[in-house]
């Protein structure tokens, strides 16, 4: 049985995200999406303070936002992150909605590595402690 590896928070912009035309500004986005990747991986007990105790480093080396719809002050959204690739590197998909109406405002992904701390090399395939944590094998 596959677990469920994906997570969804809400939360309402605050007034200092938006912007002069009176939308949440576009890079305030990243740190939405931060705070869902967190959640996520939380759930699996594998946020970063886990990540560093393992001996993992996990940058962001690629990400990717479409913008479909406007977010409003005030106006809640739900972020819903899934985890989709695991193997040689951790892909994240993103999908922001609008709550009440459902409607998408962005779609993302963001992708990480794995880069050991004692060497500072990049791994080219995902240390197991990522498979245990998530409860899966390698594809």
């Amino acid at each position: 049985m596959k677990p469920e590896l994906h997570h969804e928070i809400e939360l309402t912009p605050p007034f200092h995200d938006i912007d002069l035309m009176e939308v949440v500004w576009h890079g305030h986005y990243v740190k939405y999406l931060e705070l869902a990747r967190c959640a996520l991986l939380a759930k699996f007990n594998y946020d970063y303070p886990q990540m560093l105790e393992s001996g993992f480093a996990w940058p962001v080396v690629d990400m990717r936002l479409k913008y479909v719809q406007p977010a409003l002050y005030g106006k809640t959204l739900k972020i819903r992150a899934e985890i989709t690739e695991w193997e040689n590197r951790l892909r994240i998909d993103y999908l922001v909605r609008d709550a009440a109406t459902g409607r998408k405002v962005n779609q993302a992904h963001t992708i990480q590595v794995a880069v050991s701390l004692a060497t500072k090399e990049l791994q080219y395939v995902c240390p197991p402690v990522l498979w245990q944590r998530l409860g899966v094998k390698p594809e």
